[in-house]
């Protein structure tokens, strides 16, 4: 992971994603990791992914390596929530101890992957209930949106925020018209923390409270709801952040995990054995 981010830092935040996006599917199975073949629908092309989801070759690179050394052991479910850690930790995050033990899923599922995933589109009870459907709070919740410190958006995902929305800092909302045009230019990418887009800290609460969240769904998490004091909390109080992030992406982690028998170790986190 260290040489993964030292050559492009913005992959801590595709991984970090890539277990989000694999835990809220039928649990942290590593479900997400399997390619579309002629006779396989994978999670890959499902909305939320497509286009967008990334950092597969740094999973398949790791996987390689711990596959040489102890082979048919580790999974690609605990390879992907330590590589999350890890990744957060490199970008000067909290550390958290990962639970291990998980194994990988021999299905996956397109359709729940277009259902349960949140939308940056979303309003706040969506995804209160979306995160409840999980087991996790609404500190958790506003918690793990805190993820949203690192990485890039695609101006798909917030045209429609700094075109429309009224709870948007005006100059805020220019700047972002200026690289995501009201058509056209779909992939062009703008940073989720406007100060500090590599670096896990507390910067995105910060956004928000200056109602400069990048997503229609970040800025519903500090909008005269019911997450604004702990959003402004989190904005002055970065430890308070970390502590409920690491705790959060435990209890993440332990959504519905294959174990015992359950599932497989894969040999290639691409492929079913």
């Amino acid at each position: 992971m260290r040489n993964a981010i030292q050559k492009e830092p913005r992959l801590g935040a595709s991984i970090l994603r890539l277990f989000f996006h694999d835990c809220f599917v039928n649990g942290c199975d590593g479900s997400i990791l399997l390619d579309d073949t002629a006779t396989f629908t994978g999670e890959k092309n499902a909305n939320p992914n497509r286009n967008s989801a990334r950092g597969f070759e740094v999973i398949d690179n790791i996987k390689t390596q711990v596959e040489a050394t102890c082979s048919a052991t580790v999974s690609c479910a605990d390879i992907l929530a330590l590589a999350a850690r890890d990744s957060v930790v490199l970008l000067g995050g909290p550390s958290w101890v990962v639970p291990l033990g998980r194994r990988d899923a021999t299905t996956a599922s397109q359709s729940t992957a277009n259902s349960d995933l949140p939308s940056p589109f979303a309003d706040l009870a969506t995804i209160t209930s979306q995160f409840a459907a999980k087991g996790l709070s609404t500190t958790d919740m506003t918690a793990l949106s805190g993820g949203h410190t690192i990485g890039l958006a695609q101006c798909s995902t917030f045209r429609g925020r700094i075109y429309s929305d009224t709870n948007i800092d005006p100059n805020f909302a220019t700047t972002r018209q200026a690289n995501c045009p009201a058509s056209g230019g779909d992939s062009n990418l703008a940073p989720l923390d406007i100060s500090s887009q590599n670096r896990f800290d507390n910067g995105y609460y910060k956004d928000l409270v200056a109602q400069k969240g990048l997503l229609h769904s970040d800025q519903e998490l500090f909008n005269n709801g019911t997450q604004d004091s702990l959003v402004r909390s989190y904005s002055t109080n970065p430890l308070g952040f970390f502590r409920a992030f690491a705790s959060a992406m435990i209890k993440m982690g332990n959504i519905s995990p294959l174990t015992g028998t359950n599932g497989e170790i894969r040999k290639n986190c691409r492929v079913i054995n």
